[in-house]
């Protein structure tokens, strides 16, 4: 799967993004993910991204996310999961997104 994190400037994000790539090899998820500022947010769609997780830091941004995503799944990481860094609950998100 390949999931793409936007956030506000991308420092946490790298973080998470980070943690994710270990959680996903401790697990044997096949896993591409990638961090992108929103301003830098382009057409994720044509980059084969299967969907993309947003920072809660910019929540009141999703619908212009959504705009930009050409029909991709876009879900906000609760709060909670992303300052803990929660992979297993941000993982069963994205099984929620693209199944």
């Amino acid at each position: 799967m390949k999931i793409l994190l936007v956030c506000a400037a991308g420092m946490s994000t790298s973080m998470l993004m980070k943690k994710m790539d270990a959680y996903a090899a401790e697990n044997g998820i096949d896993l591409e993910v990638a961090a992108r500022s929103f301003s830098e947010l382009k057409d994720p769609k044509g980059d084969g991204y299967d969907c993309i997780l947003v920072g809660p830091q910019i929540s009141y941004q999703k619908d212009k996310i959504v705009k930009k995503a050409g029909g991709l799944p876009v879900e906000v990481i609760p709060m909670r999961d992303y300052g803990r860094q929660n992979c297993p609950a941000i993982f069963e998100m994205i099984d929620g997104l693209i199944g």
